[in-house]
């Protein structure tokens, strides 16, 4: 796995090893997600939820991003993060925070403008975090899911409707726009 483009190009990412429950996103879907976000990255401050080795928000950062925050609840992925940070010189950018996602985005108030969730598949994580997401996203953001296939979440969160999904084989790609902005 590597950082596709930007000031990180071509570095090598680390991901959990092991027993460790991990789906990295595929380079055919990181591809995808960032051709249809390209022009709204620079200067944003960006969020990756359930982050794993953290490469969305690495590959954000990579691509002009202000700032990214890193969440996932297990300490082993925030290492992993902390060191694939090290390695593309991007940690002055980037908050790494430990804690279990949906609490942490129910407390937070701080404001996003790109938010990128991948839970654990076919859990009902993606529709519990949707709602919680949706209302600390500026009026002008963007929420990018990746589910499987088959995983049910609804047409529209808080005021961030459904805007595009896109299909990867058994993956789905849906991205989110405030209703103002669809």
């Amino acid at each position: 796995m590597r950082v596709i483009t930007g000031s990180a190009r071509g570095r090598a990412l680390e991901t959990l090893k092991g027993d460790d429950i991990v789906r990295p996103t595929t380079d055919k879907v990181k591809e995808a997600v960032f051709s249809a976000i390209q022009f709204e990255i620079e200067g944003r401050d960006f969020i990756d939820v359930f982050a794993g080795s953290g490469q969305m928000g690495i590959e954000a950062l990579s691509r002009g991003a202000r700032s990214a925050t890193f969440l996932d609840s297990s300490k082993k992925a925030a290492a992993v993060i902390e060191r694939n940070l090290k390695v593309t010189n991007l940690q002055q950018f980037a908050t790494v925070i430990t804690a279990n996602s949906l609490s942490y985005l129910q407390r937070v108030d701080r404001m996003y403008d790109i938010a990128f969730l991948d839970p654990p598949y076919n859990t009902g994580i993606l529709h519990e975090a949707l709602p919680i997401i949706a209302q600390r996203m500026k009026k002008t953001g963007v929420i990018i899911c990746e589910s499987a296939l088959n995983d049910k979440i609804l047409q529209k969160y808080y005021k961030f409707t459904l805007d595009r999904e896109r299909t990867y084989g058994k993956i789905k790609v849906s991205t989110y726009r405030h209703e103002d902005y669809i």
